[in-house]
C-alpha cells in the first residue's frame, strides 16, 4: 500500500489494479483512512459509507483476480455530492430542511457507476440546496480551498472537489446547474466536467432548477473525466487519444467574461491561450451581445424556479436555513409567470444567435472565474463583500449554463485559476478530445 496512490489519477489507478500492483481492497481502505484521520474530514465529508465501500471493493477484487474487470474505473473509490440519492445513507444536500432524509434507492447516475465497479466512498459537503457558487455553508460544512485553507473551496460541490484535491478520493461527482463542477474543480486545480442538461440522469439527484440542473465529474484529469462520464451514462467511453490542437479553431469570448477580472485569473488564462497558441490552435477574439442579454435574464429564470420547487419546505421552517441563501430563494417569489415564461421565450431566441455564432468555432475559451477563492470568515461578516464575490463566482460559468452548451474547465497552472472551454450542446467528446489536447500543452 502507497500514500502515492492517493494523489494518482483516476485512470492510473484502474491501471493499477488491471496489473494487479494495486489491490482494490487495500486501495479503499487507504482513502477510508486518509477520509477519516484528515484534519479537514469533518468540512469535506458529510458521512463515509464505509461498509457499502468495502464490499464494493471486495467484490472489484474478485473480479480483478479472474480477469472480468468491468471497465477501467472498476475498484476506484468516488465521492458523491450529498444530493445523490444513495440507499439506506442520509442525502440531505447540505440543508437542515432535509435533516434525517434517507433515501431508499440510488440516483440513477450512482446505479450505473456501481454497476461499472467504481467504488463509493461517501456523501460529500456542498452549499445549502447547491444554490451557490462560493461553497459557503455555515448551516452544515464549509470545506476548504486546496490552496488557501481559509478561503472557501467553491460550489455548490465545495466537497466534491476537495475530497479530490486534499487526496481523499480518487475523483467525486457533483451538479452544475451555474457553474458548480466548475468553480470547485477550478478553485483547488482540477478537471471538472458540465455535461449536457438532460444528457446525464438527474432521477434520484436532490434538484434546484430542474431546466438548468447537470450531473459531472471533478478530478485530476481529462481521460478521468471521460471515464466518469462514461461511467455515469453507462455508456461508451470517448476517445481522446491522438489529438492534436494544429489547425482548431478558438474564440476568446470578449463580452462580460473580462468585466471586473481580478489579476491572477486574466494572468493564468492569458498564460493558457499562449501555450495553445504554440500548440498550434487557431485564436479569435469576439464579442457575443447575446451574452450580455442571457446574463440579464438570470434573476427571472434561475429563483423563481428553485423557490417554485422548494417553497414549501422552505415556508415551513425557514430559520434553519443560512440567511444568504434563503433570501436567495424568496427573491423567485418577486417575478410573474408571464415574466419567467417571456424570459425563458427571449433566452431560446438567444441560444439560437449564440450557437450560430460559435459554429465554426471548435470551442469557446474564457477564465473559468473573474476571481480567486474569497476568504471565509469576511464572507461571514462582510455583507457587501458576500454580494459582490457571490455575483462574479458565477458569471462566467453561467454563460454555459444559460446558452444550454456542455463545458470543460482545466487548471491554467496558476493556482485556482481555470481556463474553460464551451461547446455545443451534446459536444462533451469533442470538447474532451480538445481537453486533452489542451491538457498536454499546458504540462
Amino acid at each position: 500500500m502507497s500514500d502515492k496512490w492517493l494523489f494518482m489519477t483516476a485512470s492510473d489507478l484502474g491501471r493499477g489494479i488491471d496489473t494487479a500492483e494495486i489491490d482494490p481492497v487495500a486501495l479503499t481502505e487507504l482513502y477510508l483512512d486518509a477520509a477519516r484521520g484528515h484534519e479537514f474530514s469533518d468540512r469535506i465529508y458529510a458521512r463515509l459509507t464505509e461498509g457499502r465501500a468495502r464490499t464494493e471493493a471486495a467484490a472489484a477484487k474478485v473480479r480483478a483476480d479472474m480477469g472480468q474487470r468491468r471497465g477501467l474505473l472498476d475498484g476506484v473509490p468516488i465521492s458523491w455530492k450529498d444530493l445523490f440519492d444513495t440507499a439506506g445513507t442520509g442525502t440531505e444536500a447540505g440543508s437542515a430542511l432535509l435533516k434525517g432524509r434517507v433515501p431508499d434507492s440510488d440516483a440513477e447516475v450512482l446505479v450505473n457507476a456501481s454497476h461499472g465497479g467504481a467504488v463509493c466512498l461517501g456523501k460529500t459537503h456542498m452549499s445549502e440546496l447547491a444554490f451557490s457558487g462560493l461553497g459557503l455553508n455555515p448551516v452544515t460544512a464549509t470545506s476548504p480551498c486546496v490552496n488557501d485553507v481559509d478561503a472557501v473551496a467553491g460550489g455548490s460541490s465545495s466537497g466534491a472537489a476537495t475530497s479530490v484535491a486534499f487526496g481523499l478520493a480518487a475523483a467525486g461527482i457533483g451538479s452544475d446547474t451555474g457553474g458548480s463542477v466548475r468553480i470547485p474543480a477550478a478553485w483547488n486545480d482540477l478537471v471538472g466536467l458540465k455535461t449536457t442538461v438532460g444528457r446525464v440522469s438527474v432521477k434520484g439527484v436532490v434538484p434546484l432548477c430542474a431546466r438548468f440542473d447537470s450531473v459531472g465529474p471533478l478530478c485530476r484529469s481529462v481521460e478521468d473525466a471521460a471515464h466518469l462520464l462514461a461511467a455515469l451514462e453507462g455508456g461508451k467511453v470517448a476517445d481522446i487519444n491522438g489529438v492534436s490542437l494544429d489547425g482548431m479553431r478558438l474564440m476568446i469570448l470578449e463580452s462580460v467574461a473580462f468585466d471586473d477580472i481580478r489579476p491572477e485569473p486574466k494572468a493564468g488564462f492569458e498564460s493558457a491561450v499562449e501555450r495553445l497558441k504554440a500548440a498550434g490552435a487557431v485564436i479569435e477574439r469576439k464579442e457575443a451581445p447575446e451574452v450580455a442579454d442571457a446574463l440579464a435574464l438570470s434573476g427571472t429564470l434561475f429563483a423563481p424556479e428553485a423557490y417554485g420547487i422548494w417553497k414549501d419546505v422552505i415556508d415551513a421552517n425557514p430559520s434553519v436555513m443560512f440567511p444568504e441563501i434563503l433570501e436567495r430563494f424568496r427573491s423567485g417569489s418577486q417575478i410573474s409567470g408571464p415574466d419567467y415564461v417571456a424570459g425563458w421565450r427571449k433566452l431560446e431566441a438567444l441560444r439560437v444567435i449564440w450557437n450560430e455564432r460559435i459554429a465554426g468555432y471548435d470551442a469557446v475559451i474564457l477564465p473559468t472565474s473573474p476571481i480567486l477563492p474569497p476568504n471565509a470568515e469576511r464572507l461571514l461578516t462582510d455583507s457587501e463583500y458576500y454580494v459582490t464575490e457571490n455575483l462574479l463566482a458565477l458569471r462566467n460559468t453561467r454563460v454555459g449554463n444559460l446558452m444550454g452548451s456542455a463545458g470543460i474547465t482545466l487548471p491554467t497552472g496558476l493556482s485556482s485559476t481555470g481556463i474553460m472551454f464551451l461547446g455545443a450542446p451534446n459536444s462533451e467528446e469533442r470538447l474532451l478530445r480538445l481537453g486533452a489536447a489542451a491538457e498536454a500543452a499546458f504540462s
